[in-house]
Order: structure tokens, then C-alpha cells, then sequence
């Protein structure tokens, strides 16, 4: 179901020339080293704000897991041609999921991975049901138990994803990302949520990124918060990088080709 080794790298084999003929000196070495598409291969992994649901043109090989061309990891390699890329993130991916059918991808070689997984252990899709299907109560109940799974369960389960991350992959730069805030407050939505529950899933979201950003630096790997690059482009804003509810309804609250785009892939690259 992955897409295997989709790019092979130019620059690299270029580079293997010039070092045979001793051209390459001391400083372009330094250089290489501290690239981290140079020396390995990239994988993305991750559930589906990783794999680009909510952003079109699926790969046909990709199912139901849906990976896009619009997704960020499939953007930053078109753009930066690592040796191998395997872009293994899926659709509903825990970080159970992911540990137990992704990593087979990450190798010693493995020099680059990204990864976003946390939302679906936290069951967001339930709390966003509840709060569309329910009355304000409700939704603010089941908000409260999603933050409940955040400080109890979730660390547990990121702890566990990361360490197994670094064991598969020990000298490849690993890059979390977050999720972001899904509403403009105050802003042009005159139907649907109440401002309340809107403010709760923000807050909820705050806690979520708050939770990986900690896990992701006791593992030594970096965190990069997708909130700024969103801020403007919310729901309810007028210019929204992000589904509400639509058809089909899996796209509902993912990014769009511009959240991917606009949003991830900048906040990638700013970690890369």
C-alpha cells in the first residue's frame, strides 16, 4: 500500500561522482552531513493529516489510507528530491497503528521522518460528532474527555510511538507536527456550533499540541505547531484551509489542497 523509493536522487548520485574524483572538500562534506535528505531517505508517516485526506487526487495504490499528491510529505519530496521517500501515513492511523504497520519503512539509513498521530488516539472524530449531533452540554462534556485522554493516555502512547521511532531510525532528524486550531472566534460562522463549543475544541487543540510538543522534545526529536501558519485561514474566517462538514464526510475537518500546502508544508520545512 506505500509508495516505495518514488524518487531517486540526481543530487546525490552527483554527488557520490565529484566525491570518487576528489573534488569534494572538507567544507561540502560538513554540508552533506548536515543535510538531512543526503545521507538517507525521507518517511512520512502518520495518520490523516499526514497522509493529505481532505486534499484530493489520492494516490490509486493508496486506498483507503487515501495519501495525496497535495500532502505535505509528497510537496516537501517532489521539491527537495531526498534518495527514497516512503510515504506510508494512513487515514485513521493511531499511534498504535502507526507502530505497528509503519515503521517497517525506517531503516539505519533512514535520514528524515515527519509525523503527525495523537488526534485519532484522543478519538476527535467522536468529540467533533457529539458536538455537531448534540446539544452544547454534550459537546462540551465530550470535549472535557478528549482533554482527559490527552494528560492520561496519550503520552503514554506517543512516549511508547517515538521510542520506536528512534530505535528503527537512530540517526534520522525527526519532525512532529502539530494540529491546528479548526475556528476563527468571532468570526463569520452564523450557524452551526456556539462560540462556546468552538472556544472548547480551540482549547482542546492548545492542549493536544501542548502534549506532543512536550513528548516530542523528551524524545530529542523537534515539534513544529502548524497554529500559526492556520491563524487567518480557521473556519468561520472567510478564507478557510479546512473542511466543515462536506461530502464526502471523511474530508470533514482535514486540511485542503491550501492547508497542505500553505499550512503544513511551510511548518515542515521550517523544521527540516
Amino acid at each position: 500500500m506505500s509508495v516505495r523509493r518514488i524518487w531517486a536522487s540526481l543530487s546525490t548520485l552527483a554527488l557520490a561522482a565529484v566525491t570518487a574524483l576528489g573534488v569534494v572538500g572538507p567544507a561540502s562534506a560538513a554540508e552533506s552531513a548536515a543535510d538531512p535528505t543526503a545521507a538517507g531517505g525521507y518517511v512520512a508517516l502518520g495518520d490523516s493529516y499526514s497522509s493529505g485526506v481532505g486534499a484530493g487526487d489520492y494516490l490509486s495504490d493508496s486506498g483507503d489510507c487515501r495519501r495525496s499528491t497535495n500532502a505535505y510529505p509528497y510537496l516537501w519530496a517532489a521539491a527537495n528530491s531526498p534518495a527514497s521517500f516512503d510515504f506510508v501515513a494512513c487515514s485513521g492511523a493511531t499511534t498504535a497503528s502507526v507502530a505497528g504497520s509503519q515503521l517497517s519503512a525506517l531503516n539505519a539509513s533512514t535520514s528524515l521522518v515527519s509525523v503527525t498521530a495523537g488526534g485519532n488516539d484522543i478519538e476527535f472524530a467522536d468529540v467533533m460528532q457529539d458536538c455537531l449531533l448534540s446539544s452544547e452540554a454534550v459537546c462540551l462534556d465530550s470535549v472535557d474527555a478528549a482533554i482527559s485522554r490527552m494528560n492520561n493516555s496519550l503520552p503514554g502512547n506517543l512516549d511508547s510511538l517515538y521510542g520506536s521511532i528512534r530505535e528503527r531510525a537512530p540517526q534520522a532528524r525527526v519532525v512532529v507536527l502539530g494540529y491546528p486550531r479548526f475556528y476563527q472566534l468571532s468570526g463569520n460562522c452564523i450557524a452551526g456550533l456556539t462560540e462556546s463549543e468552538r472556544a472548547a475544541i480551540n482549547n482542546a487543540s492548545d492542549v493536544l499540541n501542548d502534549v506532543l510538543a512536550k513528548r516530542a522534545a523528551d524524545a530529542g526529536f523537534a515539534f513544529s505547531n502548524v497554529v500559526d501558519e492556520f491563524t487567518g485561514h480557521e473556519l468561520c474566517s472567510g478564507d478557510a484551509w479546512l473542511h466543515s462538514v462536506t461530502v464526502p464526510v471523511y474530508h470533514s475537518y482535514h486540511p485542503k489542497a491550501a492547508g497542505q500546502s500553505g499550512g503544513y508544508l511551510p511548518a515542515f520545512h521550517s523544521a527540516v
